[in-house]
């Protein structure tokens, strides 16, 4: 027993060791560091999310991604479709920042996390075995923000070098990549500031074979610059993923075998024996209502055929789907190569019938209807003021746009019942690409080209292919509508690839113009490209093989420049056309230049200027920007009203102008300050008040009055305004103050009086002088002509706080000396004897 208590304290001490000591290598990473575009990327992994399947820390400069890559235990799908799920977001403490929620904490995906989803989504989907039928799910979140390496391209690698590490078995690595075009050359990953001056923003992805992926927005570029971007991308996208899937083998989980749901060798013959004639004749049918209840007629057939003796089929459901596909695109294949026909009728090259509608609804700012075949679009552009832009709430510190597409696909446009409300990956991904194909076209709001607020709204009424294409014909034909002045029309269209079987290496792949929705499900390639009739804005390609060459780019590029100068033309036919003009229910946007200087003025205080022209004009609102005052009005009557009432806010007083009903706001002994427009007074000397000589300003004038007119006759330096009612009066010699003369003659005397006050000395002294106004401090008596001088209450007055009016009043006098000059100049003087009426000897 004691020998077995011993043994047993040893084992327990040695599991204590063995937990206590990591084990070699523990929390070591590997790590991969490959240059692409003169910056370093480096893949780490081992040390952080260890319990993952595959796991990838991703970093250029000092932005820093995490992405995680896992698969579920059971098999949980058919078969018939990867069960692939991807999830990307940007925490906002990367940057430093807290986001804006209400939580204060990331929730629902922002557009651009989506949009950055659906770039790594379509990369990767193609590279899953057929017949895989396990969750998959990639998360990959950004953790640290540069504001200069962007993180899409990193993104795509990054969730591609997790996949490739786990043990799910993807057919080949991808890489990601992003080129600008910058004073007319190419550079590869450039810089948040560089895309600033950039023509080019091309996010690609690929393999070492070939491009799976590309999105790409332009600047009216030709599609050979596009082809060298590809060119310059795809080289340094096949070196990375090269390193990669090498990385992947030295470092990575070996691979999940087996459990891969195919269908069984003999299905797709006995379905092609059973209902192949079938489903030919159906994909001979144009019309999609009429094809849809042939091919399931022939799925009806189908099912007879494969029944079994218990009335049950012989073979799975998902499988037979999938016999059906191919028989569909061998039936669309075989029509194309022997005949050069689509199942409606077209040729490879062709266009659907098109017909353009501008001004469909009637209270819109601008409308259009665009049908094309069996796809149709109802665009519609409503211009705004500045409070009309979108908010962006992003690690770049946010910002507003002034143009945005917003796309809507209800499920009656294909004839289905499904959900509705907010919009899902897919309305957000066709709307960013319609609206980038647009963008370009506009003219620049931050120029001052164009004042509105541009948003257009896109809803697919009824839908059989490339209805984000109709939605950049239709939503060009509604801001035209609106009148936006484009600088060219844009235009958009789809493209298709059918590839040749396997087993047939001397057939030429089959490119098709303007595909149909049963194309886009068939074929293996989604190729957009929207511009104008010489140059691409916007492109986007979806491959669901492993790849394509850029000379199968190329070939699509030239003829989809064929069909896009083809719609353009049908546009251009638009009936009834679009009307060029703002509407009559248009708002208004006018601007109006002010002097910076005069902003506080116009605003007020608390804004009560300002809000008040609003109120009273009726305006939507008023914005003050750089000596710019932009006004959004429901109507031209109203900002008509608001430039009225913001013209005095923003007038710059005149030499030589009359004003006219000028409210008094303060009587001194000296003149009358006057209010000549709202927050600007001048001064009417006690010269010019009258054209009499007058002793007090109280005789003419009061606070609060009226004046009928004034003349400007001269602003100081400092801005100081001198006004003129007698200039204004009969006998007041007006001329003297015309064409500056007014200004120099006041000008002179003040230089007279000047030099006037700076002779008196100290130690002088006035007999006799007038007592011309009494304040509660002292009385101002006048020395001489244009000299008043005070006369402090406590020289003629022992209590303290000695009221002077109770003391002395208007017309004493009194005699002073100048006992010396305060830090002003202005004189200090002395009483030397009493005060007594002017009429006493």
């Amino acid at each position: 027993a004691r020998r077995a208590r011993r043994a047993a304290a040893t084992r327990r001490a040695r599991t204590a060791a063995a937990h206590q000591t990591p084990p070699e290598g523990w929390l070591e990473p590997e790590t991969l560091t490959i240059s692409m575009g003169g910056k370093e990327i480096t893949l780490e992994t081992g040390k952080i999310g260890r319990q993952a399947d595959g796991s990838v820390v991703a970093r250029c400069g000092d932005t820093v991604l995490f992405a995680t890559a896992c698969k579920s235990y059971d098999v949980v799908g058919d078969g018939t479709f990867a069960p692939f799920m991807v999830q990307y977001q940007e925490k906002f403490s990367a940057a430093g920042k807290t986001s804006g929620s209400f939580q204060r904490r990331e929730g629902k995906l922002r557009d651009e996390e989506v949009l950055t989803c659906r770039l790594i989504d379509r990369p990767l989907r193609p590279l899953f075995p057929k017949g895989w039928a396990f969750d998959t799910q990639v998360l990959t979140n950004l953790m640290s923000y540069d504001g200069e390496n962007r993180a899409e391209p990193l993104a795509i690698t990054a969730s591609s070098a997790a996949l490739a590490l786990s043990s799910v078995p993807v057919t080949a690595a991808v890489a990601g990549a992003r080129v600008g075009l910058i004073d007319g050359q190419l550079v590869l990953n450039p810089t948040t500031s560089q895309m600033k001056e950039s023509t080019l923003d091309l996010v690609m992805a690929g393999t070492k074979r070939a491009v799976l992926m590309i999105e790409g927005f332009a600047d009216f570029l030709p599609e050979e610059t596009l082809l060298e971007a590809v060119e310059m991308g795809q080289a340094a996208i096949a070196e990375t993923a090269a390193a990669i899937e090498e990385w992947a083998a030295r470092v990575g989980k070996p691979k999940h075998e087996g459990d891969l749901l195919l269908p069984p060798d003999d299905l797709l013959e006995v379905a092609r024996a059973a209902a192949g004639d079938a489903y030919d004749s159906a994909m001979r049918i144009s019309e999609k209502k009429e094809r849809g209840k042939a091919l399931a007629a022939a799925g009806a057939l189908l099912d007879a055929a494969l029944e079994g003796e218990d009335g049950e089929s012989k073979y799975d459901s998902a499988h037979v789907q999938g016999a059906i596909k191919t028989l569909c695109t061998d039936a669309m294949r075989g029509m194309l190569r022997k005949e050069g026909l689509r199942s409606d009728g077209r040729g490879r090259e062709d266009v659907r019938p098109i017909r353009a509608e501008a001004s469909a609804l009637p209270c819109t700012h601008g409308s259009a209807l665009f049908t094309r075949g069996e796809t149709q679009v109802m665009a519609v552009c409503t211009l705004g003021g500045d409070k009309s832009s979108q908010l962006i709430d992003d690690l770049d510190g946010g910002g507003h746009k002034t143009f945005y597409l917003q796309y809507n696909f209800p499920p009656s446009s294909v004839g289905e019942v499904g959900r509705t409300g907010a919009p899902g990956r897919r309305e957000v991904g066709h709307g960013a690409l319609a609206e980038k194909a647009l963008r370009p076209a506009l003219p620049s709001y931050d120029s001052g080209d164009w004042g509105y607020v541009t948003r257009v709204e896109s809803t697919t009424t009824e839908s059989n292919g490339s209805s984000s294409m109709a939605s950049v014909c239709g939503g060009c034909l509604a801001m035209e509508d609106a009148g936006v002045p484009l600088k060219a029309r844009v235009a958009g269209i789809a493209m298709g690839l059918i590839l040749p079987e396997e087993d047939d290496d001397d057939a030429e792949p089959i490119i098709l113009t303007d595909i149909l929705g049963s194309e886009d499900a068939l074929g293996q390639m989604d190729f957009k490209i929207a511009g104008s009739e010489d140059a691409v804005t916007a492109f986007q390609l979806d491959i669901k093989v492993e790849g394509i060459t850029i000379d199968i780019m190329r070939m699509a590029l030239a003829q989809a420049k064929r069909g896009r100068t083809h719609i353009l033309g049908e546009m251009a036919k638009c009936s009834p056309p679009p009307r060029g003009q703002l509407a009559d229910s248009a708002p208004r946007i006018i601007t109006v230049s002010y002097p910076e200087e005069l902003r506080a003025k116009i605003i007020g205080k608390g804004g009560e200027n300002i809000q008040g022209i609003i109120a009273e004009s009726g305006v939507s609102e008023m914005n003050l920007d750089g000596g710019v005052c932009t006004i959004t009005a429901p109507s031209g009557e109203a900002a008509d009203k608001a430039i009225e009432l913001l013209k005095p806010y923003t007038e710059v007083p005149e030499v030589g102008k009359v004003y006219t009903n000028c409210v008094v706001k303060k009587i001194t002994p000296f003149g009358a300050f006057v209010e000549i427009v709202p927050g600007q007074d001048g001064l009417i000397h006690i010269s010019d008040v009258a054209v009499e000589r007058i002793d007090k300003v109280e005789d003419v004038l009061s606070e609060g009055e009226t004046v009928d007119e004034v003349k400007c006759v001269m602003i100081t330096e400092k801005g100081q305004i001198r006004l003129s009612r007698k200039a204004c009066l009969p006998g007041g010699d007006s001329a003297a103050y015309d064409n500056g003369a007014g200004a120099a003659a006041a000008a002179e005397a003040k230089k007279a009086a000047q030099a006037a006050l700076e002779a008196i000395e100290v130690g002088q002294e006035f007999v006799g002088a007038e007592v011309v106004s009494v304040m509660p401090y002292g009385c101002f008596v006048r020395l001489q002509e244009g000299i008043d001088a005070l006369v402090h209450v406590s020289q003629f007055s022992e209590r303290r706080n000695e009221d002077a009016r109770d003391l002395v009043s208007e017309g004493m006098v009194v005699s002073v000396a100048v006992e010396g000059r305060n830090d002003k100049g202005k004189l200090q003087l002395k009483k030397i004897s009493d005060f007594a009426d002017s009429d006493t000897d």
